[in-house]
């Protein structure tokens, strides 16, 4: 019996490690301006570089869905949200500091 508990835990531990965990991603930006541009570079060469193949990024301009503001509660772009994994995430302004996105995303431990 300990021995299929600790089969059990390993398992479970496999699971859930963060280097396998997918992130979802949502990126709020106002319009085709450089700082769009920029926040939206920036943020796919992060995910490229620590997420590859374990990320879905969507991009919302707010400015073509201004539904979205409220539904999501974003007061400023650009805004980055994490859904997933849990915890929820909000990282609002400059998306050009890689480690202030790593902080903010959970990524410390997925990146190493």
């Amino acid at each position: 019996m300990k021995k299929l508990q600790d089969q059990y835990k390993a398992f479970e531990k496999a699971v859930n490690r963060k280097d396998r965990q997918k992130y979802v991603l949502t990126l709020y930006v106002a319009g085709i301006s450089p700082r769009s541009e920029q926040a939206i570079r920036s943020v796919k060469e992060l995910c490229e570089q620590h997420l590859k193949d374990r990320y879905e990024l969507q991009i919302v301009d707010i400015y073509q869905h201004p539904e979205s503001l409220k539904e999501a509660q974003i007061v400023a772009a650009p805004t980055l949200v994490k859904k997933l994994p849990l915890p929820l995430r909000r990282l609002i302004g400059n998306m050009t500091d890689k480690e202030r996105l790593i902080l903010a995303l959970d990524l410390v431990e997925a990146h190493r």
